[in-house]
């Protein structure tokens, strides 16, 4: 959903206010072609070999083949994914994971051949016997594992890509942390700021009208790393609420050396939060549902903003800060700034 009449006004660390006027919140999502995450492995016509074949490939005269050769073994020739027990196979020796028999109706994608229930013990146990990098290794990560622990790791990887933070649109972009900030920047022209401390303004003219509906994105570059601060209007069951919240890019583990507060108010009223930034590892949904940020009321929200309430004008302060842990007496200690 879009609104035309919104104002975000922004200062940090102690800057004059800029003015930036947001007349199109949801930017639409760039297109993107082949992107280095993606996968760009053929079909592996190889596997298909009967199980003699597949024997003779895999011993040989050293009796050792390189791992990258006998994983390309264990490719399924349709959805080119790794296959696990049960590995299934026609009476041709052609093999496939078990996702893929069950979308092939009972045919051997290779020959057309029946399948029935046979299952290809011989690569089941060759597999049992593998260890092979993470298949995140180009991102840096250095662990190998055992052919049937690889999938849990790679689930749980801390160099797994990220997913896109931005939550005004569906965005199926992924990458690492510098790349995000590029995309963010470049393609959803996000604000960008330097700085542990942050003062935000919104404004909408019509604060009746309460759906979901998020404003623009803010980035904040502190302490070597990026942090998104998000304000978006919702419905809490039947109250319409209004809410800020902060997203570490990076993972949970980092996320917890870093505490931030948020204030809103006037009229000698005022509403904190203190917390841990969720790595954007958890999605934007996820944080808004767990309500784990500041949740303002939308009567609350007109009588901080003023004057006769037909307007919306909240202004949210923060900060962000690193817990160090103090050597000498045990207890963290704040960096409020670096």
């Amino acid at each position: 959903m879009e609104y035309d009449n919104i104002e975000c006004v922004s200062s940090i660390d102690g800057l004059n206010e800029d003015e930036i006027h947001h007349h199109n919140l949801h930017h639409p999502n760039p297109h993107h072609g082949h992107h280095p995450f993606s996968s760009s492995k053929p079909h592996n016509a190889t596997n298909n070999a009967n199980n003699s074949n597949m024997v003779n490939n895999i011993v040989g005269a050293t009796g050792i083949t390189p791992a990258t050769s006998v994983h390309e073994l264990l490719e399924c020739p349709v959805c080119t994914n790794s296959m696990y027990p049960p590995i299934h196979q026609c009476q041709n020796g052609h093999t496939l994971c078990s996702t893929c028999k069950a979308r092939v109706h009972n045919q051997c994608p290779t020959c057309r051949s029946e399948l029935g229930d046979i299952r290809c013990l011989a690569l089941e146990k060759v597999a049992e016997s593998l260890e092979l990098p993470c298949k995140y290794y180009n991102l840096g990560c250095p662990e190998i594992f055992p052919y049937y622990s690889k999938l849990k790791h790679e689930a749980a990887c801390n160099f797994r890509p990220y997913n896109c933070p931005y939550a005004g649109s569906e965005c199926s972009v992924v990458g690492d942390i510098p790349f995000l900030v590029a995309h963010l920047r470049d393609d959803h022209k996000v604000d960008m700021h330097t700085g542990c401390t942050f003062n935000h303004r919104y404004v909408k003219s019509n604060p009746r009208e309460v759906e979901n509906a998020t404003w623009m994105l803010t980035v904040f570059h502190s302490f070597g790393q990026y942090f998104c601060l998000h304000f978006e209007a919702f419905q809490l069951g039947m109250a319409p609420v209004y809410m800020a919240f902060l997203r570490f890019m990076g993972d949970e583990a980092e996320a917890r050396n870093y505490s931030y507060s948020l204030e809103v108010g006037a009229n000698g009223r005022k509403l904190t939060w203190e917390g841990t930034p969720r790595s954007i590892r958890d999605s934007h949904r996820k944080v808004r549902d767990s309500h784990d940020g500041l949740i303002i009321q939308r009567n609350m929200a007109l009588f901080f903003s003023g004057g006769d309430r037909k307007e919306l004008k909240l202004r949210v302060t923060g900060r962000v800060w690193k817990e160090q842990q103090n050597p000498d007496t045990g207890p963290c200690i704040q960096n409020l700034c670096s």
